[in-house]
């Protein structure tokens, strides 16, 4: 099952992960990067074209949102901490979630596809997981929605 899963948005696990691990079903999160905003240290305004042109992107997590920011920021810090890309550590946290089989990554330069396959071997600790999980506050749901 493909989900809107990501360390900012984790609405699924209320119901559906839970019901994916009871079934069985694979999940593959889309925007497992928030587009973008794990990638990279938190910013208010964020400089990148795409931050100020994804009209689909500030729909699902607004311009950027303050009550974002401890988690990006403890992205931050395991990401230093770790000597790794923010890419590679959120994409790691994902791999750590039995149910999920595999992200979807929308890799658009070579370095995007050499963080995803680093998170494959980047194991973070629980006390690293817990950090990560600790300052997640519950969004409005959001993804794809027909009319």
């Amino acid at each position: 099952m493909q989900n809107h899963y990501n360390l900012i948005y984790r609405e699924e696990e209320r119901e559906m992960l839970k019901l994916c691990a009871e079934e069985g079903i694979g999940v593959l999160p889309w925007s497992p990067l928030a587009r973008g905003r794990l990638a990279r240290p938190w910013q208010k305004e964020a400089n990148t074209k795409r931050s100020k042109n994804d009209e689909y992107g500030i729909k699902l997590y607004g311009k950027t949102e303050d009550q974002d920011k401890k988690v990006i920021d403890a992205v931050t810090k395991i990401s230093k901490d770790r000597a790794a890309s923010q890419a590679t550590v959120s994409l790691s946290w994902l791999l750590s979630k039995p149910v999920v089989t595999s992200p979807i990554v929308g890799a658009t330069k070579l370095s995007h596809i050499d963080d995803a396959v680093s998170a494959v071997y980047l194991k973070l600790t629980e006390d690293e997981i817990n950090k990560l999980e600790e300052n997640y506050v519950p969004h409005p749901v959001a993804g794809f929605s027909y009319p």
